[in-house]
């Protein structure tokens, strides 16, 4: 499904609810599964959530989490911990793509039985459910912080928990200690001292119920909306002034670009503020990478350059992101250079109209560039791919006014 983007209004008035971040509840999902007298409420209804749901509730051999990252690092310890199970861990085309060796080596480590079905290093794998005993293990820091948050989230059921070492600079810090908090929301005892994490045993926990907080990840394309607008006052629900989520990052760096951010109620407005002075911006998205696409599309759209760093883990997301956005910007007649683990991003105020923008099968791809319609009409490709973290993603656009026709 192409969509055709475009508006006629430049003043965003709206109140729009974002459904459960996808970070927390894939976390809680696994946590639930290994203490089921956890309850959950506001949970996202992202395809990888239900995606992570099916999986955790079946009792199929072969476990597909299609196109579900998160679901692929979280489900890989899982298995690896659940004595009674053996399964080949499988999914889409670039899952088996997308390198999951630090991980196993690390289950390896402690003695779990994990085996590659095809390509070493590389998903499918086969996972046969072990006791383990060990609880020392020690993995890259800079990887994917979902290889870290794996090992923590199983770490409680672990005979003997878990001591975990981060081997040099560490990578997306707020996605570990979300993970963290959620384990001493349930009186799991946890410390983070330097480059060492331990995770104590723990059987039982108390009967609870965890709310999830609203998704700040999809917050972030109406922050890019209220920032390319010429007026915005857009209330987001629910969200909270202290976060768990790194991507609450977005109140500080886009006050830089002119929003002005108020909590009350558990509702976040953004106002656009008027006479704001616009500049280049320089930003480490080191702890908040999956912002980057956000973030220099509504740079594009403002006529100002970035210089974005701390983004080598882009490059095994989704797609290749560094990669997708220079092709797709270049496409708009940006000048945008990138290298392994960054992005410039030159000044211009001229932006090509109805340019088609490529998805790559990437949700944040769909909805980083659909903001710009505020600016000149555009087209994006295979638009249906946001059901992945927000699947009323163009139907709160419609909301909001946008014209939004299928071609």
């Amino acid at each position: 499904m192409n969509l055709q983007l475009q508006s006629a209004i430049c003043n965003l008035q709206s109140a729009i609810s974002i459904t459960g971040s996808k970070s927390e509840t894939n976390r809680l999902l696994l946590l639930q599964a290994l203490f089921p007298n956890i309850s959950l409420a506001n949970t996202s209804n992202s395809d990888d959530s239900e995606v992570m749901q099916k999986a955790l509730k079946g009792n199929q051999e072969i476990v597909d989490i299609h196109h579900a990252g998160t679901a692929m690092r979280f489900l890989t310890a899982y298995f690896a911990v659940n004595e009674s199970r053996e399964v080949v861990l499988t999914g889409s085309q670039r899952m088996t793509e997308r390198p999951i060796k630090v991980l196993v080596e690390a289950l390896q480590q402690l003695g779990a039985q994990i085996s590659y079905e095809k390509e070493e290093g590389y998903p499918p794998i086969r996972i046969k459910g072990q006791k383990i005993t060990a609880n020392k293990v020690s993995i890259p820091a800079n990887v994917s912080s979902q290889y870290i948050s794996a090992l923590l989230l199983v770490a409680p059921k672990l005979e003997n928990g878990i001591e975990l070492t981060l081997v040099g600079e560490i990578t997306s810090i707020p996605y570990i200690k979300m993970t963290l908090a959620l384990l001493n929301d349930l009186n799991i005892e946890t410390s983070f001292e330097g480059n060492v994490i331990n995770v104590y045993p723990k059987q039982e926990v108390e009967t609870k119920v965890m709310t999830v907080e609203s998704d700040w990840s999809s917050a972030s394309y109406f922050f890019s909306l209220a920032s390319l607008s010429d007026e915005a006052s857009i209330s987001i629900s629910s969200y909270k002034e202290t976060s768990l989520q790194g991507d609450s990052a977005l109140v500080q760096l886009y006050s830089e670009m002119g929003i002005e951010s108020k909590f009350e109620n558990n509702q976040l407005t953004l106002t656009k503020q008027s006479n704001f002075t616009l500049k280049d911006v320089t930003f480490d998205l080191n702890n908040t990478p999956d912002i980057a696409q956000t973030i220099v599309v509504t740079c594009l759209g403002l006529g100002i350059g970035c210089h974005l760093t701390g983004l080598h883990t882009l490059k095994i997301k989704e797609t290749d992101r560094l990669e997708a956005l220079r092709i797709e910007l270049t496409k708009l007649g940006a000048n945008i250079s990138v290298t392994n683990e960054s992005l410039t991003l030159v000044a211009s105020k001229d932006i090509n109209h109805n340019v088609k923008i490529a998805t790559y099968n990437d949700h944040r791809m769909a909805m980083a560039f659909a903001p710009l319609a505020l600016k000149v009409p555009i087209i994006i490709e295979n638009a249906e791919v946001v059901s992945k973290s927000y699947p009323d993603f163009w139907t709160d656009l419609k909301k909001l006014g946008f014209k939004i026709s299928e071609i």
